[in-house]
């Protein structure tokens, strides 16, 4: 498995209308061989903006990396300019290769 996320910091008074844009918005994923799952995670408000991080589980690195150079990654993202004055800065990415996985 791998995860995918990108950090965002969202300036103090946007996020209603941050989540509301994820919640929204038509992710193309359902349709995309390899992946499992998506988060939305609201994090701690610190002095200046409060942190969200989108969360995507992906059965590989390469299914990943191959809905990124997709058609349907390109239409979930076709407005995503658009929100920057929303958050401080660019989405910090992430990628983890999972090593471990303990299930209830």
């Amino acid at each position: 498995m791998y995860i995918a996320m990108n950090r965002f910091k969202v300036t103090l008074g946007s996020e209603a209308a941050f989540e509301q844009i994820w919640k929204s918005r038509d992710s193309h994923l359902a349709q995309v061989p390899g992946f499992v799952e998506f988060h939305l995670l609201k994090g701690p408000q610190k002095e200046d903006h409060v942190l969200y991080s989108s969360h995507t589980i992906w059965a590989s690195q390469q299914a990943f990396e191959d809905w990124t150079r997709s058609d349907a990654f390109r239409a979930a993202h076709r407005e995503a300019g658009n929100n920057r004055p929303l958050y401080l800065g660019h989405p910090e990415f992430e990628g983890f290769e999972v090593i471990q996985t303990i299930g209830k």
